[in-house]
């Protein structure tokens, strides 16, 4: 329901208008980190809006540190090893997590297909962004990384700035990287926007600025929180609303009690979740300073959607930024600086709310077309067909 999974499922859907798709997955775990009701097992076949799926039991820990998570991907990549599966002519490989780019290039050598990369996050641009394991693994992940994409015969990136890097520093030719950029699922809310701040009790007059999806390490949050006891220390009228899971909720719960400046909301369906987006006055994106290369944050595509003007708490250089100004939909503020959120806080109430919204959401129709990007996942997944020489009739999807 959040992060990158959205984009992986709308991509297996756009493909299998022109192909047998056959996807290879876990059991959905993500963000709380625990199997949802009513899956689990060792194997589960199944079928989802037209498309095959081969659920697969791994590890999944309940708080994914480092070494954890390396595991529970590891486990991933093993049982890929055997994917239940028929030969197909292409694989796919959805990156993050980057254990199972191997696997799908094993798969490749053993059915002599091509294999393309659908790279969302870059592994090792996290491992220095955010220190994991003190730094030490940063240059062999980075190198085990280049080696993987490298032997991939196409690689896509999901903004320019993330396929220069992909070609800087991991060796890529420019000419094997294709950026096709997540879209957004444009659709203007509906309901009464008054009414939905009156069902939350969001209509004393406060500020309400939304942080929605993922509460981990690469979001920095916990300078959030203390942007909050700020505000409340001095009497701002904000509210500041977290929705979502994560690995840092519970922690960030913690060190949020009492503040009456902060409050937590579970992820909510669709409807009511686009609902009380739009009910906001402005929505955050938050990350954790350093981070400028290894991701795109998924969320500006909702936010945009929802038609709401941004705060986004990011390095200046980074893809949220970009698409932040490209779009007029807000302001930027530097991250992990609370007093510069509050600041650029103030600088976003003296400006015209609705407009600021209505600039984010002609961005997203105009730039972020899901119509546009499945096209160019069809002609993608065409040219990797090519390239191997092989029928186009059954490229798989693998994502851990």
């Amino acid at each position: 329901m959040t992060g990158i999974a959205p984009y992986t499922a709308g991509m297996a859907r756009g493909l299998s208008e022109a192909y047998d798709v056959q996807v290879v997955t876990a059991h959905p775990h993500y963000p709380a980190w625990k199997v949802s009701e009513g899956h689990g097992g060792w194997r589960r076949s199944g079928l989802e809006d037209g498309v095959a799926l081969e659920r697969l039991k791994h590890l999944v820990p309940s708080q994914p540190t480092g070494i954890s998570r390396i595991l529970s991907e590891a486990t991933f990549a093993a049982r890929a090893l055997a994917p239940g599966v028929k030969r197909p002519d292409a694989v796919v490989v959805v990156s993050p997590a980057l254990l199972p780019v191997a696997s799908a290039l094993a798969l490749g050598r053993r059915w002599r297909v091509p294999v393309g990369v659908v790279v969302q996050d870059l592994y090792g641009k996290a491992f220095g962004e955010l220190g994991l394991l003190g730094g030490r693994l940063d240059r062999p992940v980075q190198a085990l990384e280049s080696n993987l994409l490298r032997r991939a015969d196409g690689v896509v990136a999901i903004h320019q700035r993330m396929a220069d890097a992909i070609v800087r520093d991991l060796g890529i030719a420019a000419d094997d990287v294709t950026v096709i950029p997540n879209w957004a699922h444009v659709q203007a809310p509906d309901g009464d926007r008054q009414r939905r701040r009156r069902e939350l009790g969001w209509d004393d007059g406060r500020f309400v600025v939304t942080h929605a999806g993922n509460m981990g390490a690469k979001q920095g949050l916990d300078h959030l929180v203390t942007a909050a006891k700020r505000a409340s220390d001095i009497g701002a009228p904000v509210r500041f609303v977290m929705i979502g899971s994560g690995g840092a909720r519970a922690a960030l719960e913690q060190s949020a009690r009492g503040v009456s400046t902060i409050e937590f909301m579970d992820q909510l369906p669709g409807d009511q979740f686009m609902a009380t987006l739009a009910a906001s006055d402005a929505l955050l994106l938050h990350e954790r300073p350093g981070m400028k290369e290894m991701c795109v944050p998924s969320k500006l595509t909702t936010y945009f959607a929802a038609g709401r003007p941004v705060i986004a708490a990011t390095d200046g250089g980074s893809a949220g930024a970009f698409e932040v100004g490209a779009s007029g939909a807000g302001v930027v503020a530097e991250p992990g600086a609370p007093e510069a959120l509050l600041a650029a806080l103030d600088r976003l109430r003296l400006e015209d709310l609705d407009r600021l919204g209505a600039y984010g959401f002609e961005y997203a129709r105009n730039q972020l077309s899901e119509q546009v990007a499945l096209d160019r996942y069809r002609a993608w997944v065409e040219a990797l067909l090519s390239s191997g020489n092989r029928c186009p009739t059954t490229p798989a999807v693998s994502e851990p």
